[in-house]
């Protein structure tokens, strides 16, 4: 029954990895579309402030998802490092 509470747990911890992640990558690139469709209709913009845009949100989105590539990896790092144990007795380095 641990067993299984354990692997329930990891596939739950997964896929709110995987959700977050999804959302990190949509959210900039969406914000800066929607900011630019707001430029357009406001001030009369051509349409070709969608290219700068575009390519903002996407450098933000990368960016935001090479941050969360990192910590997600600094905190498996230190949940291995909590899980090791101290070598025993007849265990020498």
């Amino acid at each position: 029954m641990d067993d299984k509470k354990k692997q329930m747990r990891d596939a739950l911890r997964h896929l709110t990895f995987l959700s977050q992640l999804g959302l990190s990558l949509v959210i900039p690139l969406l914000m800066c579309v929607l900011i630019c469709y707001w430029l357009t209709s406001r001030f009369g913009f051509g349409g070709w402030i969608f290219i700068p845009g575009f390519i903002l949100g996407l450098g933000s989105s990368c960016m935001t998802a090479w941050k969360f590539y990192n910590s997600v990896n600094a905190k498996t790092k230190k949940d291995e490092e909590k899980n090791k144990r101290p070598p025993s007795f007849n265990s020498h380095y």
